[in-house]
């Protein structure tokens, strides 16, 4: 494997243990025990769940393609998992509401394992089931395990505040330390150990399994809104009106799809992208690296996060211009530098660049997550939570398809320009999101609220 490979993952490292050794007083929150044992509790199952998840990552556009099917099939499968989290994420997030998180939990575990085990299978309608079933699970990954925690949390009578730190612990172990090692474990068994690009999704289904072991013995449930009379189109019209009403819950609705949906593009996008005339890459040890870059970025968040003087909504104005520019990195080497020539060789040199700036694309989606998660915490009302957040997929699910549909018409460069201008759109409604929370927080300055409201129209 490239020399070049080890050096950005063994830099990328070097960093990350750097921040977090040299992490002090002031980086730290006091905690009770009660609450470190919940938070551990919740941290190994959210590691367990985000590792059934990992597995597959690195081999999902590998396997389809051993099994012979070309880009556009692929892009099919694709939108059958991101259109099916459209169709039906909305759904299953009411019913977790409705019927419990707990179960919706558990349900997330059945129905991963199950479209694990259709990987084995080459033919193409089998997967396209699997792909439904993925789907849907990732709706429940994404809405109910928040949802169960913040619940949880707040039942429990802990300070609002630590939610922060179960929060960047979370996404620093299951996005980041827990990602890199299913990569590189994902590379060991498909490729060292010679099992094939399935053995991960097998691996996968072994995680999920014992995941769903801790949740059936040591969660308790809870639910959303505990009205009997609340049906589930009752359940659609209260978050839709929250929605509707209250426009910090619009305007974060709309970043989330905004940037999610350029993040699972780019999940689409960066093995063609790295690898444009067949050039030889790593793709589990890319992954790892991939992973390594977001725990870097939650190492970051949770900084960040730690200092009560500093507004979550200023700092993510930055993440999302700095992720937008680095997906305008495959469009500027382009035209900047010749491409290689030799089919099946290294990795080129504007491939490298790529690589850097995709990890830098990696580190903001490391801060995002936790981020992300604490502004959902303060503005989504808890008794519609999994519904608003899965109405919040709806457009980022829409937009991937799209995409994906469209991949073959569109050359790689277009789709990463979309991805990009996207991002600045979520940069835009950021700081708008910043100036409306703002005001919302001094009701003294309500009487100004149209001349604060027409600066913010001039700024934005």
């Amino acid at each position: 494997m490239e020399v070049f490979y080890y050096l950005v993952f063994g830099g990328l490292s070097a960093i990350v243990a750097v921040l977090e050794l040299s992490k002090t007083v002031k980086d730290r929150v006091a905690t009770s025990p009660a609450f470190n044992a919940f938070k551990n509790n919740y941290i190994v199952v959210y590691s367990l769940m985000m590792a059934g998840d990992w597995l597959q990552g690195p081999y999902v556009y590998y396997l389809y393609s051993q099994y012979g099917f070309d880009k556009g099939d692929i892009g099919r499968l694709f939108i059958a998992g991101f259109g099916s989290s459209m169709l039906f994420g909305t759904i299953v997030g009411s019913l977790a509401d409705k019927q419990g998180r707990k179960r919706a939990c558990i349900t997330y575990c059945m129905t991963y394992i199950l479209s694990c085990i259709t990987k084995h299978s080459p033919e193409y309608k089998v997967l396209m089931v699997g792909r439904i079933l993925g789907g849907i699970a990732t709706s429940l990954l994404f809405s109910s395990f928040e949802s169960w925690l913040v619940a949880e949390h707040n039942k429990r009578g802990f300070d609002p505040q630590w939610l922060s730190i179960t929060f960047s612990k979370a996404i620093f172990l299951g996005n980041g330390l827990i990602a890199i090692v299913s990569g590189l474990f994902a590379n060991f068994v498909a490729d060292t150990l010679g099992f094939g690009p399935v053995a991960p999704f097998d691996s996968a289904a072994c995680f999920l399994a014992i995941g769903m072991a801790i949740i059936l013995s040591s969660w308790s449930e809870n639910f959303g809104d505990p009205s009997e009379s609340k049906d589930l189109m009752g359940q659609f019209k209260a978050a839709a009106v929250a929605i509707a009403s209250d426009e910090k819950i619009a305007l974060l609705g709309a970043i989330q799809s905004l940037f999610e949906g350029s993040m699972y593009t780019f999940v689409f996008l960066w093995t063609p992208a790295l690898s444009q005339n067949d050039e030889d890459i790593p793709h589990g040890f890319i992954f790892a690296t991939f992973m390594l870059s977001s725990m870097l970025g939650s190492s970051i968040a949770s900084r960040l996060m730690a200092r009560s003087t500093l507004k979550v909504e200023s700092y993510m104005q930055l993440v999302f211009a700095v992720s937008a520019f680095t997906l305008l990195l495959p469009i500027i080497s382009t035209f900047l530098l010749a491409p290689s020539d030799v089919k099946g060789s290294s990795v080129s040199f504007g491939g490298s660049i790529q690589l850097l700036g995709f990890c830098v694309f990696e580190v903001c989606v490391g801060i995002f997550w936790p981020s992300m998660m604490k502004m959902r915490s303060h503005y989504i009302p808890e008794e519609a939570r999994s519904t608003i957040m899965n109405f919040f997929r709806i457009p980022l699910n829409l937009f991937v398809c799209i995409v994906l549909y469209n991949v073959n018409a569109f050359p790689i460069t277009i789709m990463f320009g979309m991805c990009s201008i996207f991002l600045f759109m979520a940069c835009v409604l950021q700081r708008r999101l910043m100036v409306v929370a703002d005001i919302y927080k001094k009701p003294q300055d309500r009487a100004g609220l149209k001349e604060t409201d027409a600066e913010a129209e001039a700024l934005v």
